[in-house]
């Protein structure tokens, strides 16, 4: 399902930020950008991303704002100062110049400054900031995705109900069928043979056999015990957008099943406006998780 989450969380004179945002998908697919400060944490971000989603494009973005509180990353060598100064100085009393060492002089040598080495300390708290701020954000996210889907459940009823009300037709329209059928099958057989050599008993056996061929009692129950099952689904808290796709798979199964047993054009007719309604829930059952 769509949806977009922000959390914020500071300490120490660091600010993090995260945003979460998610894009249908039938899988879980997960990608984080990141200062280089928590490059090395990728693996755990990720890991509690998966605790609490499980389907769906998800894009993560981190981002690390630092007050004038924080020490800068920047340091010089106090070291390579010194050995400069000193060998400046001597350049100078060899060359016997008489101007003092400038600073702009030092700043013509490489090595002078350098990254400060990461705070374990520090690293710590950004962390558990980013900890923060990531729960904040899957937390806004999937109330977002909840109203959402809310709104999903609605629709799927709606569209589910309406392949029950179909298939009340459907079955009551088989159930007066099978008699006219059944005498239409008899009509045809001794229009077929000659009458003297019909046997009655194995005529009503074959007509048996073809009715039962064509009845569809059997596909009308599988079907509406996999819409009771659909319904009970879209109740159940926890992750069910799989579950619900495999049920439109057998649903689908039953109405083809339905429709090419039946050989009935009033039924087909029926079943094909089942068939639209399934597809839209198809559409929408691809945007659950």
């Amino acid at each position: 399902m769509t949806g977009f989450g922000r959390g914020e969380s500071s300490s120490n004179g660091y600010q993090i930020t995260v945003e979460v945002k998610t894009l249908n998908s039938r899988y879980l697919d997960i990608s984080i950008r990141m200062p280089q400060s928590l490059q090395h944490h990728e693996f755990s971000l990720k890991e509690i991303v998966q605790e609490k989603l499980s389907r769906g494009k998800v894009h993560v973005n981190i981002n690390i704002e630092e007050t004038s509180a924080v020490r800068p990353d920047i340091i010089f060598n106090e070291k390579m100062v010194r050995l400069y100064s000193k060998m400046l100085e001597q350049v100078k009393f060899v060359a016997n110049i008489q101007q003092p060492v400038q600073m702009s002089d030092l700043l013509q040598f490489d090595g002078l400054f350098e990254k400060q080495k990461d705070d374990e300390e520090e690293i710590k708290i950004i962390w558990n900031c980013a900890c923060e701020a990531l729960d904040e954000a899957i937390s806004n996210l999937n109330d977002m995705r909840a109203k959402e889907g809310e709104e999903l459940k609605i629709d799927l009823i709606y569209q589910v109900n309406g392949i029950a009300e179909m298939l009340d037709t459907v079955n009551e329209l088989s159930a007066k069928r099978l008699p006219e059928m059944r005498e239409k099958l008899q009509n045809r057989i001794k229009n077929l043979v000659n009458d003297d050599k019909i046997d009655p008993d194995r005529m009503d056996m074959e007509v048996v056999l073809l009715v039962d061929k064509m009845d569809i009692n059997e596909e009308i129950i599988r079907l509406q015990s996999h819409l009771k099952f659909f319904l009970e689904t879209l109740v159940n808290n926890s992750p069910v957008g799989r579950r619900l796709n495999f049920l439109c798979q057998e649903i689908n199964r039953e109405l083809n099943t339905i429709g090419s047993k039946a050989n009935d054009s009033a039924i087909s007719h029926h079943i094909v406006v089942g068939k639209e309604k399934l597809e839209q829930i198809r559409e929408q059952v691809q945007n659950i998780e």
